[in-house]
């Protein structure tokens, strides 16, 4: 991964899906290799990076970020309301419907502002083609006076995100990211490693050497996901956690099955998730079983937060940041205004516990299951009904 869109503070972009085997690219002190999924020099700093100082107002953490390089965007200081135009990955999952819908309560509020006149979205549905072609849209259209990508993928991408970059126009980049530096800003949570980490150290404190885990992963070869369970799977494998991952397609009634599988052939005290989207279906395995609860990692995700409050079990919410979704407009109006960006805008990244559960299921009180409880959106004007409304 090259360049400041895959920096080693993160690697947060969705790759095409491959199977192709990537020789060891290097070694660290320890004598850990590096390789596809997984840079030991990335892991250590997203590691650090979960108990770092994040500057700016931790009531509003969609404006926080970690200190580092800053982008100089006075050459893109004016006046008047701006058009913007996104290219989205898509809106095919909870997750990204959540953030879609604060996004636009975001909007109506630069709207009102006067600082945005539109934002003329087109959706690329996890295609890489399509999203190729809305880029080059944009381009070609004309009357984008700023950009804001959320990729599909990285490889393909990058060459559409540089003939944005190539317009003059300032181009922010979300979630996702992309082999090239040439965008204003990227925004993203820490990253999958941070995720990796704050899980399987979890499930490796409440559990016992040689204990089992099942480790549910949505699909191979989407790096955000990869290098979650690549920083899992060191972890259990140097605390002596039995973990077995098995691919679900995010597919509840999959995931049960894997799940009843498992706990038929062997003692399964433990599941570990790269995403939460079907945790409810694996914990439910275990009640038709009449097995014990396992030690569980999920998502902050209202269903599973409001099972792990029903059975008690021994849980933790992990997330990436979903009120994210904000933090590219609001770097819009910071460039027009010719305020300074970070060149790389890494976001806050804590996992919901046991002991802040409570409040996160209170400030979401009649939420969807599929709504997730880190959104930020709760000073927005459609709050509670547009998230409610889905």
């Amino acid at each position: 991964m090259r360049g400041v869109l895959v920096s080693a503070a993160a690697v947060l972009v969705l790759a095409a899906c491959s199977t192709d085997d990537v020789s060891d690219a290097g070694d660290d002190d320890s004598g850990s290799k590096d390789t596809e999924w997984f840079v030991q020099a990335d892991f250590d700093r997203q590691n650090e990076q979960r108990s770092a100082t994040f500057e700016g107002d931790a009531a509003t953490p969609w404006l926080q970020y970690i200190d580092g390089d800053m982008t100089d965007t006075s050459k893109f200081k004016s006046e008047g309301a701006k058009k913007v135009c996104f290219a989205n990955a898509s809106i095919s999952n909870p997750w990204r419907q959540t953030g879609w819908i604060t996004m636009q309560q975001q909007l109506k509020v630069l709207q009102d502002e006067g600082v945005v006149s539109q934002m003329e979205t087109r959706d690329a549905q996890d295609s890489d083609d399509t999203q190729i072609a809305d880029i080059d849209y944009f381009i070609k259209e004309g009357n984008c006076d700023a950009f804001i990508i959320s990729p599909n993928s990285t490889a393909a991408m990058t060459p559409a995100v540089e003939r944005a970059c190539e317009t003059g126009k300032p181009v922010v980049v979300f979630d996702r990211g992309v082999d090239t530096d040439c965008a204003t800003s990227f925004i993203h949570p820490i990253g999958g490693y941070a995720w990796g980490i704050d899980t399987a150290e979890f499930l490796v404190d409440n559990l016992e050497k040689g204990d089992k885990v099942v480790a549910l992963r949505i699909l191979p070869g989407v790096d955000v996901l990869e290098t979650r369970w690549a920083a899992a799977e060191k972890i259990f494998e140097e605390n002596d956690i039995e973990a077995d991952d098995q691919f679900t397609d995010a597919d509840p009634t999959k995931i049960k099955q894997i799940i009843t599988d498992a706990i038929n052939s062997d003692d399964i005290k433990g599941v570990w998730m790269d995403a939460g989207d079907g945790a409810v279906a694996a914990i439910e395995a275990f009640e038709d079983a009449g097995k014990d609860y396992p030690v569980m990692t999920g998502e902050d995700e209202m269903s599973f937060l409001r099972k792990w409050e029903e059975t008690g079990l021994t849980g933790l919410a992990p997330v990436y940041s979903n009120f994210q979704w904000r933090t590219p407009l609001l770097a819009v109006q910071k460039i027009f205004a010719g305020e300074e960006v970070p060149t790389e805008w890494v976001l806050p990244q804590s996992p919901i516990t046991e002991d802040d559960r409570a409040d996160y299921l209170k400030a979401n009180d009649g939420m969807p299951d599929g709504h997730y409880a880190k959104f930020g959106g709760e000073d927005l004007p459609g709050f509670p009904k547009a998230w409610q409304d889905r």
